[in-house]
């Protein structure tokens, strides 16, 4: 049987559903470090719809329903809950100091030229010119959200950035380019 996703998880069978739930635990990880928020969102939607499926149909499986000192939730308890976890997503959402990269993905674009420069900057002012893959991507996606500005940066002849197993370097090429650029602005 394939798996359905998308599928509301009340129409799943047993085992789609426990499929479902496995797999989505185990993307948990990646989506939460390389995802967009979009996709963590929608990931976060959607794991936890299979859970309270699952809760529901299995719920002596799940230390919530173990009888370990608490009973099944209600249907109010876990709307109470709902509405706690959501206020608190949009408190945290509300407690934020807004970034000026940011709003370029709020129809404000950010020139390409100075998008890259201002990654490269990043890469400048970190020891050695170096960052972890993972940070690198991240300020990436702050930076330059589109990503073929940030794939030319490797692409280009010779390289502005190298990646070097799980860090990535700012070049020689990379240091020239950001003095020319930092020269002309």
């Amino acid at each position: 049987m394939t798996e359905r996703p998308g599928v509301p998880a009340r129409e799943l069978s047993d085992e789609e559903l426990e499929r479902q739930g496995v797999h989505a635990h185990a993307m948990r990880h990646w989506v939460f470090l390389h995802g967009t928020a979009e996709q963590f969102r929608t990931h976060t939607e959607r794991m936890l719809e299979l859970e309270q499926e699952y809760l529901r149909r299995h719920p002596q499986r799940t230390w919530q329903g173990s009888g370990g000192g608490a009973a099944t939730p209600s249907r109010d308890d876990r709307i109470r809950d709902l509405v706690q976890t959501f206020s608190r997503a949009v408190t945290a959402l509300l407690d934020e100091t807004p970034d000026p990269a940011a709003a370029a993905g709020n129809g404000q674009r950010r020139d390409p030229e100075e998008a890259q420069a201002a990654l490269l900057r990043r890469f400048a002012e970190a020891p050695g010119g170096r960052l972890h893959k993972l940070e690198a991507h991240q300020i990436a996606r702050q930076l330059a959200p589109d990503s073929h500005l940030v794939a030319q940066l490797y692409r280009q002849d010779p390289p502005l950035l190298l990646a070097e197993r799980d860090t990535r370097v700012l070049t020689d090429a990379g240091r020239a380019w950001l003095e020319a650029h930092s020269a002309s602005a």
